[in-house]
């Protein structure tokens, strides 16, 4: 009951572009994908000793006064001076990802896109849950460029693809920003997993 006053008293909100928007509590599926993806990614770098992942509910202060709570944020050792106090984010993370909704689905494909562009952040996945994709941004040059997009195909699906269209399907999706980790998109998109 304390929590739900603090979150009644304290509601969670991001400045986009300017103005204040309430920050929604995700549902299951999108909170289950964020669990699996700050697992595993979480798990290479508490091994690897390099790097940190937090889901959402972080604030991330960025230089052009936006406050974002992303989905999920990685820093890595080398970046870790943007981690204020262990309080809050100030600057670009080297990885953000957004699990799109219903509510949060344009801001996450375009302002906020725009933001971790400008803003500098190396990795960007825009994971659609209802087409069971994974859109991998990476910036060079200071610009996004689409790495690829990653989809999670059913059997049925799968028998619908000519023979060089299944040899073309992959089903890992890598963390460009970690050496050595990829993560399965059955893994990903899995329910009770």
């Amino acid at each position: 009951m304390e929590i739900l006053n603090e979150r009644l008293l304290y509601p969670s909100y991001e400045i986009i572009g300017g103005k204040k928007f309430m920050a929604p509590a995700a549902n299951l599926d999108h909170s289950g994908i964020i669990m699996r993806l700050g697992m595993i990614i979480g798990t290479h770098l508490s091994n690897n000793k390099s790097g940190y992942v937090y889901p959402d509910d972080v604030d991330v202060h960025f230089s052009d006064g936006s406050l974002y709570k992303p989905d999920l944020v990685v820093v890595l050792k080398s970046n870790e001076k943007i981690l204020a106090g262990q309080k809050n984010i100030f600057g670009a993370p080297d990885m953000v990802v957004e699990v799109l909704s219903k509510s949060t689905r344009r801001n996450d494909l375009t302002i906020k896109k725009d933001t971790y562009e400008v803003q500098g952040v190396r990795e960007y996945w825009i994971v659609d849950p209802w087409v069971k994709s994974v859109d991998v941004y990476l910036l060079r040059d200071g610009k996004y460029f689409l790495e690829d997009e990653y989809i999670l195909f059913d059997q049925d699906d799968l028998e619908d693809l000519s023979e060089e269209e299944k040899a073309a399907v992959k089903n890992e999706v890598p963390v460009h920003i970690v050496d050595g980790l990829t993560i399965p998109l059955e893994f990903i998109f899995s329910w009770g997993y």
